[in-house]
């Protein structure tokens, strides 16, 4: 039987430069799915650290990635305490400087904007330098071209790109996106994925249709079989 890429492995391959991020992952708000990846030639495994910015877990935002996503060279997320106050005379942080500054002004964190959790779903490729700021929420199957600047939703197995990201195209005709969505294939047992990899890697997209259809079929009639 062939070997299966392990999901804990921190590296996986003989490169050194491909992390598999959930296992190099410390923060309590920040959430990795398996297989998700982060590509860096110098230091790949300091992805929190160095691409992950103004990360305070306290304020309240998490960052969830889902699984088998493809973070290129110097990806970054804005976290949400990276906000200002907006709605004052002055947006300048007083507080964080202390003495009479800090004794006049409320709390920091308390005062900032809060947009939510920053989300990316499965599948998900985002290229080189891209930055993706607080309460974005990426579909799965989307496409974030390189040096992007994502301030918005983008919509599942779409393309964006620009600064700001602006919608490019949909990749696939609605009838093959909505099956890839039925079919979450990212949730395959490994043995079931590993077969399925010829038809994922197919770019005959009409030869390879009928094939997720009967993947899809089937996985319905396990779960049917498993509520018996």
């Amino acid at each position: 039987m062939q070997k299966i890429p392990d999901p804990n492995a921190v590296f996986p391959n003989e490169y050194g430069t491909t992390c598999f991020l959930k296992n190099v992952i410390t923060a309590p708000n920040i959430f990795v799915g398996d297989y998700t990846y982060y590509d860096d030639p110098v230091d790949p495994a300091g992805f929190e650290k160095n691409n992950v910015l103004f990360n305070w877990p306290e304020f309240g935002d998490r960052l969830i990635i889902g699984k088998f996503c493809q973070l290129a060279s110097g990806v970054r997320f804005v976290m949400g305490s990276a906000n200002h106050r907006l709605g004052s005379a002055s947006t300048y942080p007083f507080n964080v400087f202390g003495g009479a500054w800090t004794e006049n002004t409320p709390p920091h964190l308390s005062q900032l904007p809060f947009k939510g959790d920053t989300v990316v779903g499965n599948d998900v490729w985002i290229g080189r330098d891209s930055v993706v700021m607080p309460g974005v929420h990426i579909g799965d199957g989307a496409i974030v071209a390189g040096f992007s600047v994502v301030t918005k939703d983008v919509e599942p197995y779409t393309l964006v790109g620009g600064n700001p990201a602006r919608f490019i195209r949909r990749r696939f005709s609605p009838e093959l996106t909505g099956l890839l969505q039925q079919l979450c294939w990212w949730d395959l047992p490994p043995r079931q994925l590993a077969d399925l990899l010829p038809v994922l890697c197919d770019t005959d997209l009409e030869r390879a249709m009928p094939a997720l259809r009967r993947a899809l079929e089937q996985r319905q009639e396990r779960g049917a079989e498993n509520e018996i």
